[in-house]
């Protein structure tokens, strides 16, 4: 990245691991130079709540936590830089573009002959968040905050004003064209996730072959079937089960070394189970855990949460479920595989979305997922299906691995741009802005 660049003719030592060699003609000089704390304290009645986040300084996000501390808030103004204190908020940071209030976890500066663009970059920049966080203090291991005290004691390294100007300028215009290049991988991501669901709703709903022809399935979110499909309750074709009483104790008897893998909601995922961060059980418990056991072929569906999702069990005996999760066991004439596209296809997030009822997180109760609907093809033409799907998986999951992998490349060079810029690595001192450069 640097390549594309030139660097200074002449550096010298700066005599800080987080700034390096640093441009000779720069002033090397301590944060409490060119900053003020501001420690007023306002209401958010007068001056509106703000939230420091990882993409600068907003109006309060919808997911902010509220307190009843709305008349103790520090206050901020328009060109302050502003820094979460906290470590397990490394990177809320950013130059407030408005009036207004944050929590007093947060650290307001009042920018003094100092380019309020140049210090959003800087202090926001990687090595100079490392380097803030460095000098917090805290009882826990990895949570520690920052104080003003302490911060204005960070070496900086800063070029004249107009050069300030200019690397702002700078970093503005490339980092904007960087993140539109990343909102258009984001972008394609859900469509590609949008076009997956698709296909898959319409594979199961539909079939493969376009000239079959179709019923009216009697089910108005479903639409029209293959003529030759049935159409009933998943309870006509599988046993649907879930603990009514949670077989475990309510203590785990946790086993790090044990092969046997203890489930939970959050470990099923869209057809496959993410175990990485699975409870395991010895199995002298899991001998003792018969309801709860697996076998393979069985389908599992968790009934709290992350509603829509679905995995098969390839193994036997190897998992268990605990009291929030249905065990489907479908018959001979139901390919499992079939069934979880099935009860992953967007037709069942629909039908789950109309039957819940709950006003905290969304909950299936299990005589409901007996009434589900549920199709049935033939079981060669399920079988077919799931050829067909598991192709057009390996094909989605391809270029959604190559989209991923460009927006990581994409930050990874914003991030190294920006660090590159605000310490002096490379020299923009002649750049203008230019699209075709």
């Amino acid at each position: 990245m640097v390549g594309r660049y030139q660097s200074y003719k002449e550096y010298q030592s700066s005599g800080v691991d987080w700034l390096q060699e640093v441009p000779k003609t720069w002033e090397l000089t301590r944060l409490g130079k060119w900053f003020s704390e501001r420690r007023e304290t306002v209401s958010d009645k007068d001056y509106a709540p703000l939230s420091v986040t990882m993409q600068g300084i907003v109006p309060q996000v919808e997911t902010a936590a509220k307190s009843d501390a709305g008349d103790n808030r520090k206050k901020v103004v328009k060109g302050d830089f502003v820094i979460n204190s906290r470590s397990d908020r490394k990177g809320s940071s950013g130059v407030a573009d408005r009036d207004g209030s944050v929590s007093l976890i947060s650290i307001v500066l009042e920018p003094k002959n100092i380019e309020a663009r140049f210090v959003h970059h800087l202090m926001r920049s990687q090595p100079f968040q490392e380097e803030f966080y460095r000098y917090g203090k805290g009882i826990v291991a990895d949570l520690w905050s920052t104080k003003y005290s302490d911060m204005k004691n960070i070496r900086l390294a800063l070029p004249s004003r107009d050069e300030q100007k200019t690397i702002a300028r700078f970093l503005d215009h490339e980092t904007a064209k960087i993140d539109e290049l990343i909102a258009k991988q984001e972008r394609l991501i859900e469509l590609l996730k949008e076009k997956r669901q698709a296909v898959i709703s319409h594979a199961v709903t539909k079939g493969l072959n376009p000239d079959v022809p179709m019923k009216d399935s009697g089910v108005e979110w479903l639409g029209e079937v293959p003529e030759h499909w049935c159409v009933g309750q998943m309870g006509f074709y599988a046993e649907v089960t879930k603990l009514t009483g949670f077989e475990y104790t309510n203590v785990w008897e946790t086993d790090e070394s044990g092969e046997i893998i203890a489930l939970r909601g959050f470990n099923i995922k869209e057809r496959f189970l993410d175990i990485a961060n699975s409870e395991r059980i010895s199995s002298a418990l899991s001998r003792q855990l018969s309801r709860s056991k697996l076998k393979k072929g069985d389908v599992v569906f968790p009934c709290t949460g992350t509603l829509g999702n679905a995995a098969e069990v390839t193994e036997d005996d190897r998992y268990h479920i605990n009291q929030n999760i249905a065990k489907i066991s479908f018959s001979r004439h139901v390919s499992p595989s079939f069934a979880v596209f099935w009860l992953t296809s967007s037709n069942i997030r629909t039908a789950l979305e109309i039957n819940n009822t709950s006003a905290m997180q969304p909950v299936v109760l299990i005589g409901d997922l007996r009434k589900m609907c549920f199709v049935l093809p033939p079981k060669d033409e399920q079988e077919e299906i799931v050829r067909y799907l598991d192709n057009q998986e390996k094909r989605f999951r391809a270029l959604l691995k190559s989209a991923s992998h460009a927006v990581t490349l994409l930050g990874e060079r914003r991030t190294a741009l920006i660090s590159a810029a605000v310490t002096g690595k490379i020299d923009v001192r002649n750049w203008k802005p230019d699209d075709n450069q």
